[in-house]
């Protein structure tokens, strides 16, 4: 295990969680399950068998650094990784694989977004060891995939080449996020599965990766070498992010690559991304509600309520809404307008940042 790392992206401030995540404390600081334990402590208990404590990393903005050292106080400061600015995924993959490399050019890395659930996770732990190991010593670029339950249009699909003696198989193609009909055709012919965002693969291989489709972000990150693990790390990385384009890893990466493989994921899973995710992994009254609160609801279903246990949430003839009160601000929507809530936390920002 000393040559496994784990690389946990933790800067994104949830907007489609608004406003139960706000800007000061994303959704990945909360306790949005109510286990005790938020979505960025449950993530890092989820790979501790992967690797040992002092081979995580977390990337996050350098706003969120305090939230960082509250919920998992082990870490070292070499070990949480400031962004000045956000520039998407393939930034915040490229900023740990060169500080990683320095360190340990053997590394094999595992990188995860902090504000996913996996059910099951006997089954996560078998089904990322079969990555890691197929990662060790080779030049594959591995995803987790996800068997569909359903045509969601809200994920990233992947389609892959059929090899039922092989458990990592070759990838053919991506697609992001399609419309339903397209997604439902991908559901029913058998060979897709969900873009789980879970990436493996050994520091050398994305590197040469970088720079083969990104060179200009490889470049960047590469001439800070000297830098990293000493006091100048964020200084440089302050002047590095200025230069970064904004790209996510899948669209620079992974669908131009030819070495893309897939491990697919007999776990159950999902990537909380909307207020409409958590109401279906959430358990549900006879009316099929979510009531995490107080109400009274008639002739109500299908809702998502949630409030202060000192206020009462009176609803009546709602159907398919979310109706939510977080300290000074109450939501009431449809439940799946998720395409709507980045124009919601723009305008609430126009009335003032206490609203943000």
């Amino acid at each position: 295990m000393k040559h496994h790392y784990v690389v946990i992206m933790a800067g994104g401030i949830g907007s489609r969680f608004w406003p139960y995540s706000r800007a000061e404390k994303p959704k990945q600081f909360l306790d949005v399950l109510g286990t005790g334990r938020t979505l960025l402590q449950m993530t890092y208990d989820r790979f501790l068998t992967i690797c040992p404590e002092e081979n995580f990393y977390i990337v996050t903005n350098n706003r969120y650094h305090d939230l960082v050292k509250e919920q998992l106080p082990m870490l070292s400061e070499d070990q949480i990784l400031l962004e000045p600015i956000g520039r998407n995924t393939a930034a915040a993959v490229a900023y740990p694989a060169f500080k990683i490399k320095k360190k340990d050019p053997k590394a094999v890395m595992v990188v995860a977004p902090s504000d996913h659930v996996v059910f099951k996770e006997s089954l996560f732990t078998q089904n990322l060891n079969t990555a890691i190991k197929a990662a060790e010593g080779s030049d594959k670029l591995i995803t987790l995939g996800i068997v569909p339950t359903r045509p969601e249009t809200g994920y990233g699909y992947i389609q892959y080449h059929s090899s039922p003696l092989k458990k990592v198989k070759r990838v053919k193609t991506f697609t992001e996020k399609p419309e339903l009909e397209l997604a439902q055709k991908f559901v029913e012919s058998g060979d897709f599965v969900w873009n789980a965002g879970i990436f493996i693969w050994s520091v050398e291989t994305i590197i040469a990766a970088l720079h083969e489709h990104l060179t200009d972000l490889a470049v960047i990150f590469e001439e800070g070498n000297d830098a990293y693990y000493t006091q100048d790390e964020q200084k440089f990385i302050n002047g590095a992010y200025a230069q970064c384009k904004s790209i996510s890893i899948d669209y620079g990466i992974m669908e131009k690559a030819s070495n893309v493989f897939m491990v697919k994921g007999t776990f159950d899973w999902s990537d909380l991304g909307s207020w409409d995710s958590l109401h279906e992994i959430k358990a549900k009254d006879d009316q099929g509600n979510v009531v995490d609160g107080k109400a009274l609801l008639y002739n109500t279903k299908n809702c998502y309520v949630k409030g202060p246990s000192n206020t009462l949430i009176v609803a009546q003839d709602l159907d398919g809404y979310l109706i939510t009160q977080s300290d000074n601000v109450v939501l009431i929507c449809k439940k799946d307008a998720e395409k709507k809530f980045r124009e919601f936390l723009h305008d609430a920002k126009a009335k003032g940042e206490e609203f943000s």
